[in-house]
């Protein structure tokens, strides 16, 4: 299937690894004019050669913290306009709930919430002005499914949800589309220090600690295993083509294959 996205620029934060490195891989092997964000020079020049070796030919990669604000205008310079924005960056952890301390909460809310808001507040007028765009706030179900353990991490997440539907309510009749999506546990780079952590022995082998997790962390997951990043990157590369032009204001949880529409 043709997604349409030759010529289409993409803005992916967070894509040297994980779900945003495969996210990234997809748009560009599709045709996008990609450009990630990282604040390690090497991890994004390895991103690049590695999207490249697999076919993505327009990719590059811009050094920049999008947590501050004082990168938008670096990212500005190397990306005046883009077709596409993937807000993908974010941080989790298991915690307390009453070891989280007031840093944490801001800290979180700055990495995960802020630094989407930054973005589609600099790239969304001109979606608007252009009549044509895309922006994916990359969630979690933590963000309806709230862990005990993570309330920090899923109270940003919920917040990611309020604005994507904020934005497409101010998209409403256009051709610009603010759509959520909401991985369940997904294998990435932190992943296994993670699993390692709720563990009751972190010393086991890595399939048995998984297996506990799903056993008592995630006893309702449908899938009960973790989801592969270029599973999530194909459903947000759908959401990106003109061919998701009815999907507008919409949650689309990715576990278990189930899909919720709010339209």
């Amino acid at each position: 299937m043709d997604l349409q996205l030759n010529k289409k620029t993409a803005l992916v934060t967070g894509g040297t690894a994980g779900i945003g490195l495969e996210i990234a891989r997809t748009l560009a092997v599709e045709g996008a004019e990609v450009l990630i964000t990282g604040r390690s020079r090497t991890k994004l020049d390895q991103a690049v050669e590695d999207i490249r070796a697999s076919g993505g030919k327009h990719i590059r990669g811009v050094v920049v913290d999008v947590t501050a604000a004082e990168g938008l205008p670096q990212l500005r310079d190397a990306a005046r306009d883009v077709d596409i924005l993937v807000n993908n960056l974010g941080a989790y952890e298991s915690k307390a709930f009453a070891e989280i301390s007031d840093d944490d909460w801001l800290s979180f809310f700055n990495v995960n919430v802020m630094s989407g808001v930054r973005l589609a507040r600099a790239y969304f007028p001109g979606m608007l002005e252009r009549g044509w765009g895309r922006i994916i706030f990359i969630s979690s179900e933590s963000a309806l499914t709230i862990p005990p353990d993570m309330i920090h991490y899923a109270t940003t997440k919920t917040a990611q949800l309020s604005i994507a539907r904020g934005l497409a309510q101010l998209a409403r009749g256009t051709r610009v589309t603010v759509n959520s999506v909401l991985p369940g546990p997904t294998r990435s780079e932190g992943i296994v220090d993670f699993l390692r952590s709720v563990s009751s022995n972190p010393s086991a082998p890595p399939e048995a600690i998984e297996a506990e997790f799903f056993k008592n962390h995630r006893s309702a997951s449908l899938l009960q295993r973790m989801i592969e990043p270029q599973e999530i990157a194909s459903m947000v590369a759908y959401l990106a083509s003109p061919l998701s032009a009815a999907t507008n204001g919409a949650v689309l949880r990715a576990e278990g294959g189930l899909v919720n529409t709010i339209s």
